[in-house]
């Protein structure tokens, strides 16, 4: 009788807690994915050779940051107790303290303290909004939140000319390349990936739901060309290629241990191609006009890494520290203004040095992989690692990886935070 009248209240606060949660992640998403200055233009300084994740040193959007960061905590607490913290990695947690700690020899300490408070708030939103609302939901709001997006920049490629490069820019190839919302066209493209694997690999029941995926994922090839994206345009192919590849060859063992043998080759054929074509690949890195500039700042980073290679130059001291740039030493012209070192991984070994590369590739690399080596749920699994196979070649010519609040981190991070819950949550 007792339970039969308690029941309701049960179940209406249970419903409170979740559209709490719910309403907590879709802030979070479009936060990071609109931002508090849509169609806001990067600085004129800054259009060559750099690309400036919106909105990263904005004051209002650290503040809503913060806002969000704290009723999550609350949110979070009111569900699980303190125990919900356990969905934190360890070894991510451990990066983010060696972050904050390199404030101890960077040329900026504050600036350091401050960037790193910024990565340890959205690492820390980002796995709780997961682990409160659920993995499967937290995926139909972010689809939501992509989808939104993608209508906006289709609509405004149309009727707002910010949402296009326009002419007056420095580098004058930008010229006519859709943007949308952002503030470049790499931005734009990275996202409309993004949306593409999303809609594409969604498990749908129905006929109908599959052909509304396809439809979106049509769209978003539109716009992703529009962008020019050339990176975000090759990686996604692989990327699809990756997740098709992830849904046939983990139904079995046999055909897990083949794809596994299949990559192994073809990582020996590469190695044995870079090794037989050094000099060729040599004249290629040290054109400087090539990779749009990429090479001058690649050769310039390898060089700090070979003076400073165990402690990097400090956390979030690559851009925005003017003539205290880890670069200032090795180069000069436009290069010292980058915003960011178009390599996830060369920067990591910049800022936080050997110590901190080797977490972040716990991190960020070896424990997703060896979470995708287990099986589970096929379907989810292979969208997870179509997006991990996007997000870690995408470092290759650009800088997620712990890059302010940048949409691909952030989705980077939203990947983590799945993965982990579903491993968390088997019995």
């Amino acid at each position: 009788m007792a339970s039969d009248v308690l029941h309701p209240v049960v179940t209406r606060v249970s419903s409170e807690r979740r559209w709490i949660g719910e309403a907590l992640l879709v802030a979070f998403l479009l936060l990071a994915f609109i931002g508090v200055t849509p169609f806001k233009a990067e600085p004129l300084a800054t259009q060559v050779g750099a690309v400036v994740q919106t909105g990263a040193g904005d004051s209002l959007r650290q503040i809503c940051y913060l806002g969000v960061f704290a009723l999550l905590i609350f949110a979070a607490l009111r569900q699980g107790g303190s125990a919900i913290f356990a969905a934190l990695p360890l070894v991510l947690l451990g990066l983010l303290a060696w972050c904050v700690a390199s404030a101890l020899w960077s040329p900026e300490p504050m600036v350091t303290i401050r960037r790193a408070g910024l990565a340890t708030v959205l690492v820390i939103s980002a796995f709780l909004s997961v682990e409160t609302v659920g993995r499967e939901r937290s995926l139909v709001l972010w689809r939501w939140v992509l989808l939104a997006v993608l209508v906006i920049n289709l609509v405004s490629v149309k009727f707002v000319p910010a949402a296009v490069h326009q002419f007056g820019e420095l580098d004058p190839q930008l010229v006519g390349n859709w943007r949308g919302i952002y503030g470049h066209k790499n931005i734009a493209g990275s996202v409309a990936a993004m949306t593409a694997l999303l809609f594409l690999f969604t498990p749908a029941r129905r006929f109908w739901a599959k052909l509304f995926d396809l439809a979106v994922v049509a769209l978003s090839l539109v716009f992703l060309i529009g962008t020019h994206s050339k990176s975000s345009l090759g990686l996604l192919a692989v990327a699809i290629a990756a997740g098709i590849a992830y849904r046939i060859a983990w139904r079995q063992e046999i055909d897990r241990t083949i794809a596994l043998v299949a990559v192994g080759l073809f990582l020996v054929a590469a190695t044995a191609f870079v090794l037989a074509d050094q000099a060729a690949i040599a004249r290629l890195l040290e054109d400087p006009t090539q990779f749009t500039g990429r090479t001058e700042i690649w050769n310039a980073e390898i060089a700090h890494i070979r003076d400073h290679p165990v402690l990097g130059s400090g956390f979030g001291t690559f851009a925005g520290t003017g003539k205290d740039s880890p670069l200032a030493a090795y180069i000069g012209g436009w290069v010292i203004g980058a915003s960011n070192g178009h390599n996830g991984y060369l920067q990591l070994l910049v800022t936080v040095g050997g110590v901190g590369f080797v977490l972040a590739m716990i991190a960020f690399v070896l424990q997703p992989t060896a979470a995708f080596w287990q099986r589970g749920d096929i379907g989810l699994k292979a969208l997870l690692f179509s997006l991990f196979v996007f997000f870690v070649l995408h470092n290759l010519m650009e800088t997620d990886f712990l890059e302010g609040d940048g949409v691909t981190w952030v989705g980077f991070l939203l990947l983590l935070a799945m993965l982990r819950h579903r491993q968390e949550a088997r019995p």
